[in-house]
């Protein structure tokens, strides 16, 4: 049934539509959160900025590229959701709004962000996935509280060396990018619990079993000719990483998989907007 109210919607004038989506949102919601997801919005809906308590506003599986100045007074968020809209640049508003601690920017048309996104010091989780990124932006390093990072299927090649800086940063996320060297700041990050590179094109693996908080790597469909070295009780996620022989034993210690479980990481590794608001 939401599917086709969602189709009849997408046929009426954007004002008109606007106004069935968020008519009933006339008064600050108890739960101090707005779900606006996949609503076909073409434009934010103003009203909502004077829910001056607002804590989680989901914007996600729209038509959005700009956000009103009013946006500056929702001072309280701290969950922000921008992910699959039509964004090319990050509305400077957004770097406004200083207690945000997750911000989801995936699945837009990004090729920067703001120095000012510095501004979001408590910021902790940043979501910049399937974007058209083809460097980490320089301000992503200026993070110091950021924790989890989703930078996959981009067009990265490298990261830089400043990102050692995020003292605080477990989990790094680069699936889908063109890094043809495994990246060298990461061997100096021995803080880092999760590493992901699957589907890049790395030819070959450093050791990483001097990472003394690593859990997890996955380094799966790279064309490697060796698996990366880890520590005992390091999950590895790729090929030789359990019975099957490297190509030369003798220069390539191998660990088995354990059945350690992993700390849950917040939020879910894909969760689909739907999974956000259950949150």
């Amino acid at each position: 049934m939401g599917n086709i109210v969602r189709s009849l919607v997408a046929f009426i004038p954007t004002d008109r539509c606007q106004n069935y989506v968020v008519g009933d949102l006339r008064e600050m919601p108890l739960d101090k959160m707005v779900d606006l997801s996949g609503n076909q919005l073409r434009r934010f809906p103003g009203h909502v900025c004077s829910f001056r308590e607002l804590v989680k506003l989901y914007l996600s599986d729209n038509h959005l590229n700009s956000l009103p100045p009013e946006l500056g007074q929702l001072q309280n968020l701290q969950i922000l959701a921008l992910d699959f809209n039509n964004f090319k640049t990050l509305p400077q508003v957004v770097c406004t709004l200083k207690q945000l601690c997750i911000l989801y920017l995936g699945n837009n048309k990004l090729c920067d962000l703001p120095s000012e996104l510095s501004l979001l010091q408590n910021l902790q989780t940043l979501w910049i996935e399937a974007n058209c990124l083809t460097q980490l932006p320089d301000v992503v390093c200026e993070l110091s509280l950021l924790k989890t990072l989703h930078a996959g299927s981009n067009a990265l090649r490298l990261l830089p060396g400043r990102l050692q800086r995020l003292q605080e940063l477990r989990t790094i996320w680069l699936s889908g990018n063109q890094l043809t060297d495994f990246p060298p700041v990461l061997l100096h990050m021995p803080y880092l619990e999760v590493i992901d590179v699957d589907r890049n094109s790395i030819h070959y693996f450093p050791s990483l079993a001097h990472l003394s908080s690593l859990k997890l790597v996955i380094y799966d469909h790279n064309p490697c000719r060796n698996a990366p070295k880890v520590a005992k009780g390091v999950r590895r996620v790729g090929r030789w990483a359990e019975d099957t022989p490297e190509p030369d034993p003798r220069k390539a210690r191998r660990y088995a998989l354990t059945n350690e479980e992993l700390p849950e990481q917040q939020p879910p590794a894909s969760p689909p907007p739907i999974a956000l608001i259950n949150s």
